[in-house]
């Protein structure tokens, strides 16, 4: 790995702490330079600049890691982990944080090359064309606002028990009308600040920070101090969970830690995506082409950490002679915590509760991000609606209304729920299963699916002859790294969606067939809109990528065009005449 243009930190570089640009003696002057070239390169692929370029490395950071959000992970994902794995499956936690820094090593090469808002799929526009671009963006895109509603239906419980603690309301967290009225609430103020500008997004995701570090790091040490029940070799067993009649979801691994861990694996790969919307917002990022490539490494890193260190406090606090079946029956994670005294406990809800906030303004923010891009580019139905910016706050506010309004009708799929089993052909919907439930799998297995084409995207490119010019590439290593991330993203994406059956502990996570059935209907639905977006057609006018040596020639299946006219309406280039 390397950094174009020196290995000492350039001018504008921040460390998390928000250090001063190096250039101490000329601020000012630094910064704007930054800015220039930051601009120079946007105008460079064709953009003008319209949004606010604020946010400094640790803001960047941050809506990367709560987005990823490990406390938000954990205390959804934990009692399956447990069941399906035993203690051990703590260890599992390094799979997807390994495979995932692949990822991100190739999602920095492009970040730095192609520092524009929309990420995925600005990338995989360029490296292979308009149509695969669309529809990468398009799972990408699907996926943010189901993450968004599954998000912040996420914080019901949570908030209903802090209502009880705090004033002593009874509301139950499974009624119709609390679920909406919560989420609607939470949607509501997300959407306001988020609107408000990039640099009120990004305080609340530093703060949100400040809570995953008090909610993972602080309980871990909270809980230590409190007592653990077990010795550090208790992180190694598995508690016979493999065998069903010890399996606290009965599920029949037939003895094979090996089945069992396949499955447990997926509570961690649930939890380490998300870091690739520090290039979603790119043009608020300074010195984007070199602070969003580590803003996504540091995201994953310090979220397999505090994961880590959560997770391992969690199972060591578990009192001794109950069993993992026991511990999950009783509650999971709310058993273990409540011997801890009830101030603390009120206090761990507040941390809860905005931990889901953060997340959700975070994926908020990325989504609407993609979903400006989009239209910018004219890819969208009602593009030039989607794409216009707030005079005011230079934020995409349409991009951000529209993407509520679908957020909301995700959240009404909470309360589709069939009383009894559902057969599509050789397919079953099972009784009592949301249709948001059945969602919320696509928000990972799209999100997979999303990032596999693009680092397909770029193995076509490099093979075409290009060649990464940003401020960081990864030299030698692109090669094998690129392959690797593949490799990886792969097996998980079929591990994800594999159909073995309603009775499987993968089912718990993928509904059998019902994620691959989703991922179709979603496909379809994108085929529809794609075609009412003139398929595509006007985004090879916005396909221009001057002044970079990042492409040796402009060959036969090169998607880069050259030097056109800007479009008056939304200031990209308008489509090159052909010759």
């Amino acid at each position: 790995m390397q950094y174009a243009g020196g290995a000492g930190p350039g001018p504008g570089d921040e460390g998390l702490a928000g250090a001063a640009p190096a250039d101490a003696a000329a601020p000012g002057a630094a910064q704007t330079a930054v800015l220039d070239d930051d601009d120079a390169r946007l105008e460079n692929l064709g953009y003008r600049p319209q949004l606010n370029r604020v946010l400094g490395l640790f803001a960047n950071f941050s809506v990367a890691f709560t987005y990823l959000s490990p406390m938000v992970g954990i205390f959804s994902l934990f009692a399956f982990g447990l069941g399906f794995g035993g203690p051990a499956y703590i260890w599992l936690t390094w799979i997807p944080v390994a495979g995932m820094l692949l990822v991100a090593l190739v999602f920095g090469e492009l970040a730095s090359h192609y520092p524009v808002a929309g990420a995925l799929y600005q990338y995989s526009k360029y490296t292979v064309g308009a149509k695969f671009g669309w529809f990468v963006g398009w799972f990408y895109g699907i996926a943010l606002l189901v993450t968004v509603a599954s998000v912040d239906t996420g914080v019901v419980i949570y908030a209903v028990a802090l209502g009880h603690n705090w004033f002593g309301w009874n509301f139950s967290p499974s009624s119709h009308m609390t679920i909406l009225v919560i989420t609607i609430s939470l949607l509501v103020i997300q959407t306001t600040l988020n609107t408000t500008g990039a640099r009120v997004m990004g305080r609340i995701a530093q703060f949100g920070v400040y809570v995953e570090i008090l909610g993972t790091l602080g309980i871990a040490v909270v809980l230590a101090v409190h007592g653990f029940h077990h010795g550090v070799g208790y992180l190694t067993t598995t508690q016979n969970v493999q065998h069903v009649n010890t399996n606290p979801y009965g599920v029949n691994f037939h003895g094979s830690w090996v089945g069992a861990a396949l499955v447990a694996v997926l509570a961690p790969v649930y939890i380490f995506y998300g870091f690739e919307s520090a290039g979603d917002i790119s043009e608020e990022t300074k010195n984007a082409g070199r602070q969003v490539p580590r803003a996504m490494r540091l995201s994953l890193i310090w979220g397999g950490i505090a994961s880590f260190v959560l997770t391992g406090a969690l199972l060591l606090a578990i009192p001794s002679g109950v069993s993992v079946g026991k511990a999950i029956s009783n509650g999971g994670i709310p058993y273990i915590l409540s011997q801890l005294p009830n101030g603390l406990q009120d206090a761990l809800l507040v941390l809860i509760i905005f931990a889901f906030f953060s997340c959700g303004t975070s994926v908020q923010g990325a989504g609407s991000r993609l979903a400006f891009s989009y239209a910018r580019d004219g890819a969208l139905p009602g593009s030039s609606w989607v794409c216009s910016v707030s005079e005011k706050f230079k934020t995409p506010a349409n991009a951000l209304f529209g993407g509520a309004l679908i957020t909301v009708v995700f959240i009404g799929l909470e309360f589709a729920s069939p009383s009894h089993n559902v057969k599509l052909w050789f397919i079953t919907y099972p009784a009592n299963t949301n249709v948001l439930v059945s969602l919320v799998s696509f928000g990972v297995s799209g999100i997979y699916l999303s990032f596999l084409l693009t680092v397909i995207g770029v193995i076509i490119a490099r093979a075409r002859g290009w060649v990464p010019a940003g401020k960081f590439t990864l030299g030698r290593w692109a090669w094998p790294v690129s392959i690797a991330a593949v490799i990886y993203l792969g097996l998980m994406l079929a591990n994800v969606v594999a159909p073995t059956g309603l009775t499987s502990g993968r089912a718990y996570f993928n509904i059998d067939w019902i994620t691959l059935l989703v991922m179709a209907i979603v496909a379809v639905v994108g085929v529809i809109v794609f075609l009412a977006a003139r398929r595509g057609r006007d985004i090879g006018a916005h396909m221009i990528d001057t002044g970079t040596p990042g492409r040796a020639g402009a060959g036969p299946g090169s998607p880069v065009l050259q030097g056109a006219p800007a479009s008056p309406e939304t200031g990209t280039p308008s489509a090159p005449q052909a010759p």
